[in-house]
């Protein structure tokens, strides 16, 4: 910033690390897109916690502690949280079922006892703080009016 003659206020940007099949970046967005967003990476490769750690390190993430926007998988992996399945999932994961083939014939689903949400699913340590983390709000009402439609009766009672 200093080359732009910008004065620089960490508060002022945000850190989106977002994810399609192919192509994740990490992108420094600034709140009132005022200035042009800075890329930081962009990969061909399948990202994992290691890979998005070693990013964070190299941007200098813990100096700035910039608000950090992306999507649930990203996020996750970055506060530490086991991906995929996990065996202890949190409270949204409790509406669903892995018996796709049933989820149009079968209406009376027994609860899932041997849940505790929030226990044995983190299994790294977090790279930043909960509190700095802005979820999409699309995604956040995709999200929950899927979890609503599949708790719905399948014969419309």
């Amino acid at each position: 910033m200093k080359c732009f003659d910008i004065e620089y206020d960490p508060s002022e940007w945000r850190l989106l690390i977002d994810s399609f099949k192919t192509s994740p970046k990490t992108v420094l967005l600034h709140n009132g897109n005022s200035f042009a967003s800075l890329p930081f990476r962009h990969s061909v490769h399948l990202e994992n916690y290691n890979d998005l750690s070693m990013i964070l390190e190299k941007i200098n993430y813990q100096e700035n502690r910039w608000i950090v926007c992306g999507d649930f998988k990203r996020l996750i992996m970055l506060l530490g949280q086991q991906a995929g399945c996990t065996k202890y999932p949190c409270f949204l994961c409790l509406w669903d079922s892995r018996a796709r083939d049933l989820h149009w014939t079968k209406t009376d689903w027994s609860l899932r006892d041997a849940l505790t949400p929030g226990e044995n699913n983190v299994i790294n340590t977090t790279l930043f703080l909960p509190a700095k983390v802005l979820l999409f709000p699309l995604q956040m009402k995709v999200g929950l009016m899927k979890q609503f439609i599949k708790s719905l009766p399948k014969n419309g009672e």
